[in-house]
């Protein structure tokens, strides 16, 4: 398998390599792209070009007019277009279309993106009766958790998206939070050595079944219990499989060199490369931080470490909205039962009060005027979708943390928000770094069919960095922000044949208008489709044609470089 990766390493970095399939005899072909602007997605300047698929595919990129006398079922004029891969999303959370939803994922696909990977912090699987216990309050995701039981969970899991029906390619790496709910559950303290052998025993069986790495997010509880040390330990196992240790940090905000330098820490003793999910510096007074970041990324790199980044270009994040609360009131018994009990009510006050926590206070760094809650089911609620926490603590006539804890508890727990946190400066500083890539932290929707609000960045990631940070102000250049998009994350994550354009290569290809693409979606609106993504091709099938969703499910399922098929 190693020399297979490098092939596809040198393959991704420019250098020649034989194709994987031979270009069919007679010179028919299924579809030809011709004419375009062809990014192949190594950094590579433009060039006019045409690319010609057969099967599930690339069996030809040539000069423009190269296919010209080639026969084809179908032939697009892409002059004047983008003909690129098609986009990996390194931080995708599209479980529910993958797993029990109609698969489309129609605001992902339509954006570009062909190939999604899941895992921030906790998966569907492994499973067992500790990981299924944090399931209480939701008993469709316990009913489906369940069927991953047993000693290759992790493989029955990722088999289940390939079998559901799904637009996009999708792999995932491991949770953390999950892999010490199945050691330990809920509880806080350290590992026992025995709960800490299950624990790297099931991470390392997941990475045989195909995870790309251990995923930490590590201010939700459980994940925030987990040490230094033990987070360590599961990423040795995961070293021997070509893994990586991608992190949701400790601290974006007041703590964010120390978030940096566990991170760092992890990887450096358990042997692996180091990403960091959606680089930020969190709060105004913690901006002026992201330089220093930088700065000791670039030095570990100099120094031989492999540490980069992914990020998305908004200045609200957007997660459960109890994530303002600290990370103990969910120890032990479920949060719900600790915010009903009025002694555990009035410490989570002072918490939330406090001028400084050591804890990541989301709604202190983003004040809650910059917490706007959204994705709200109870009835008397809805009325206070889209609105900031301040102005619902206004209409209740309560304080800002009791009228959190009360959202929470009428939520039960499901609640969302965006957190407006982010500088506009940084996002900008943070694109033009060689080591960062691009990603959503967004679930797909379909927009005829969505409930409520969500971020964005669901329906419009991509076409934002297309249309705003390349096309108008010209942060940086359109083939580095492809790179970024594709060979950068497959390239990391050791997928072969996907993110560059070659052939022999899979034909993932996106078709964009350079001069159109932009995002329509905002946060008070964001179910918008975004415009100039013109076709999308997924394994060789057509899954977006003029900007529409075709209905195809062509989508297959992605592994890590470790995977080791079990034995019949």
């Amino acid at each position: 398998m190693r020399p297979r990766l490098l092939l596809c390493a040198l393959c991704l970095a420019g250098v020649a390599c034989a194709p994987a399939t031979n270009p069919p005899a007679g010179g028919d072909y299924d579809v030809i792209l011709s004419n375009g602007h062809i990014i192949d997605g190594t950094g590579n300047p433009w060039f006019a070009g045409d690319v010609a698929i057969k099967g599930d595919r690339i069996a030809r990129v040539g000069a423009a007019g190269t296919l010209a006398n080639s026969r084809a079922a179908r032939r697009i004029d892409a002059t004047g277009l983008v003909v690129a891969p098609g986009f990996v999303d390194i931080q995708g959370q599209s479980y529910t279309a993958f797993l029990t939803g109609d698969g489309r994922n129609v605001s992902k696909v339509t954006q570009g993106i062909t190939t999604e990977i899941l895992g921030e912090g906790t998966t569907p699987a492994p499973a067992n009766a500790r990981t299924l216990a944090l399931d209480a309050n939701d008993t469709a995701a316990a009913r489906l958790d369940s069927t991953f039981q047993g000693a290759h969970g992790f493989d029955r899991f990722l088999t289940a998206m390939g079998r559901h029906g799904i637009s996009e390619n999708a792999g995932s790496f491991v949770g953390a939070a999950t892999i010490r709910s199945y050691g330990k559950g809920a509880d806080t303290g350290a590992a026992t050595p025995a709960q800490l052998d299950t624990m790297r025993a099931a991470t390392r069986r997941a990475m045989q079944d195909g995870a790309f790495g251990l995923a930490s997010a590590l201010i939700y509880p459980p994940g925030s219990y987990a040490s230094t040390d033990e987070l360590i330990a599961e990423a040795r196992e995961t070293a021997p499989f070509h893994g990586v240790y991608i992190t949701h940090m400790r601290s974006e905000g007041d703590h964010l060199l120390d978030g940096v330098a566990e991170a760092m820490r992890i990887g450096r003793e358990g042997g692996v490369p180091v990403e960091i999910y959606h680089l930020k510096a969190a709060g105004p007074r913690n901006w002026s931080a992201m330089a220093t970041v930088i700065a000791r990324i670039d030095s570990a790199r100099a120094a031989g470490q492999d540490v980069g980044a992914d990020m998305y270009p908004y200045e609200a994040g957007a997660t459960a909205l109890d994530a303002c609360l600290p990370p103990w009131s969910a120890a032990g018994d479920s949060t719900l039962i600790n915010i009903a009990n009025p002694a555990t009510r009035a410490r989570i006050t002072a918490d939330l009060l406090a001028p400084r926590t050591s804890w990541e206070s989301l709604c202190q760094l983003s004040t809650p005027q910059g917490v706007m809650v959204v994705g709200l089911k109870a009835p008397e609620d809805k009325p206070y979708e889209g609105l900031r926490l301040t102005e619902i603590a206004a209409r209740e006539h309560k304080s800002w943390p009791d009228a959190l804890m009360d959202l929470t508890t009428r939520e039960k727990g499901k609640a969302a928000a965006e957190f407006f946190i982010a500088s506009e400066p940084n996002i900008e500083k943070q694109m033009q770094q060689p080591w960062i890539k691009f990603g959503t932290d967004a679930e797909g929707f379909d927009p005829d069919s969505m409930k409520g609000m969500d971020h964005p960045r669901a329906f419009g990631d991509y076409p934002r960095i297309l249309g705003r940070y390349v096309r108008e102000r010209h942060v940086l250049g359109l083939e580095e922000a492809v790179r970024k998009m594709t060979s950068a994350v497959a390239e990391r994550l050791s997928i072969p044949d996907r993110g560059v354009l070659r052939e022999g290569a899979f034909a993932d290809v996106v078709v964009f208008d350079p001069a159109t693409v932009i995002d329509h979606a905002t946060y008070e609106k964001p179910a918008q489709v975004s415009s100039g993504i013109r076709e999308v091709f997924v394994n060789g099938v057509e899954v977006v044609r003029d900007e529409k969703h075709t209905g195809a499910k062509p989508g297959r399922v992605v592994r890590g470089p470790g995977y080791e098929p079990a034995a019949p």
